[in-house]
């Protein structure tokens, strides 16, 4: 067998790791926080300076433009580097951004900022974007760092808590973004997270990852852009099937990502929403606590399938009523179920894709996903804005759907999501009995894990015989 890796992080994940693993998740809850903050903060203050549905969806769906055509470059980046350099980098990079937009607010009055017809509204946001985009090299990195630091048979707990630290980012972050935002207002607010950002940087850099190299296949040459990422999704029966689904379900996750702050803006005051999104998404804690405590079962390619039936009903009730209490349950089952799918995306990818070639493919994998919320994004922006708006506010329009959205200000909104999520739950059904289903489940099944330990800290497979492997289907796959 030709197999090889370079002086490479080549060993198996123990108790001593696990720990690393620890202080690596706390540091990037830190990091998470401070992007989310600002970013929760920006979408606030655009809407309520603007009141346009429009440059709400622009900002999101530029975000999501951003990660998918960045998603590749950042995945061969986690593959040639050490992961402590990878996210080094990135909270370096989002610092500077952060300095840039205070800069743009100390050198014009927020007059001339919030007029998004205007060119320095837009530099404004989009140096915030790039901030908060260049915070998903770091995700990309971490979810590497769990097949690096975690036994193979603890993966699925352990993204289970990723997704339950994300969900503490997300409750505090719009909790104080609301607050922020409302009380202290947008110069404030990017004050706070330029020193929270200073902060998270200083602490990374006493936070120990114990890889002694970067892994690489022997045979085959270390490639940038699609000509290294193909290969490696391809060689893996069902997975670019599974990737394909995902970026499906993000079209729908575009409208929600367009919709749902302007929805619930016309529900609550900025305070009050950024509470209510900061009580809801405990969800995130539940979901993923859930994950870290019973696992994901035997087969997470199943589970997926079922979490995403159980959103599309979802999303065709939680606003059907213009009620509050309804909009807020429904966020909050939606949070709860979000982590359990993203856990169970990841847990697919850590096992049947090599340690060396696994950041391309979350790259490439968030690049294919991510293009398709801002298509959505752009589209429904406009669509809601100038039709299903007024549509629904006129008497035609309540005549003819009134029987199934009832009354309210926000009932073109509510249309949307009934829509979106009757066309993911035909997906998902049709999803059950595909082929690919079947084969990616096989696939699971079947993967030798590539970094795996035995109860005293013994490799039970060698990394080097299973990149080894790995490396010979790519290396087929290549040519």
């Amino acid at each position: 067998m030709t197999t090889q890796t370079t002086a490479a992080a080549a060993y198996a994940p123990g108790p001593r790791t696990v720990r690393a693993f620890y202080q690596v998740l706390v540091n990037t809850a830190v990091a998470n926080v401070t992007s989310s903050y600002l970013w929760w903060a920006l979408t606030f203050w655009a809407y309520l300076e603007t009141r346009s549905v429009l440059a709400t969806s622009i900002i999101g769906g530029s975000y999501m433009l951003l990660v998918a055509l960045l998603g590749v470059v950042f995945g061969v980046l986690v593959d040639r580097m050490k992961k402590k350099v990878v996210m080094l980098l990135s909270s370096t990079v989002t610092l500077v951004t952060y300095l840039l937009a205070g800069a743009l607010y100390l050198s014009f009055p927020e007059s001339v900022l919030v007029d998004w017809g205007g060119p320095w509204f837009w530099l404004f946001a989009g140096v915030i974007l790039i901030g908060g985009v260049v915070e998903n090299l770091r995700n990309i990195a971490l979810s590497t760092t769990v097949t690096l630091l975690v036994p193979a048979d603890r993966r699925d707990r352990a993204n289970g808590l990723v997704g339950a630290v994300h969900g503490i980012a997300f409750m505090v972050t719009s909790v104080f973004s609301g607050l922020s935002v409302g009380l202290l207002g947008m110069g404030w607010t990017v004050v706070i997270a330029i020193a929270a950002t200073a902060v998270a940087l200083t602490h990374l850099l006493f936070v120990p990852i114990p890889e002694r190299g970067v892994v690489h296949v022997e045979g085959v040459v270390p490639q940038t852009g699609f000509r290294g990422v193909i290969p490696a999704v391809i060689v893996v029966p069902g997975l670019l099937a599974l990737i394909l689904f995902t970026t499906f379900n993000n079209l729908v996750g575009g409208v929600f990502m367009a919709l749902m702050d302007p929805y619930g803006l016309e529900l609550f005051s900025v305070e009050l929403w950024g509470i209510i999104l900061g009580i809801t998404s405990f969800g995130f804690i539940i979901g993923g606590g859930l994950v870290a405590k019973f696992g994901l079962g035997k087969n997470p390619v199943r589970t997926l399938l079922i979490i995403n039936v159980a959103i599309a009903l979802l999303g065709m009730t939680f606003a059907i009523r213009e009620w509050w209490w309804l909009y807020a349950l429904g966020l909050l089952i939606f949070m709860c179920l979000m982590p359990i799918a993203e856990a169970s995306e990841q847990t697919i990818i850590q096992r049947v894709v090599p340690f060396a070639t696994q950041g391309r493919v979350f790259g490439f994998a968030a690049s294919v996903e991510s293009a398709a919320a801002p298509v959505s994004a752009f589209i429904v922006g406009p669509l809601a804005q100038f039709w299903l708006i007024p549509f629904m506010n006129s008497e035609a329009g309540q005549s003819s759907l009134g029987w199934l959205l009832g009354p309210g200000e926000a009932r073109g909104i509510a249309l949307v999501f009934v829509a979106a999520s009757a066309i993911l739950l035909i997906v998902v059904l049709l999803a059950f009995v595909s082929a690919p289903y079947r084969r990616l489940s096989r696939a699971y099944a079947t993967a030798p894990p590539s970094l795996t330990t035995e109860p005293d800290g013994e490799s039970e497979t060698e990394p080097s015989e299973a990149v080894g492997e790995a490396g010979q289907d790519l290396r087929s796959a290549v040519r």
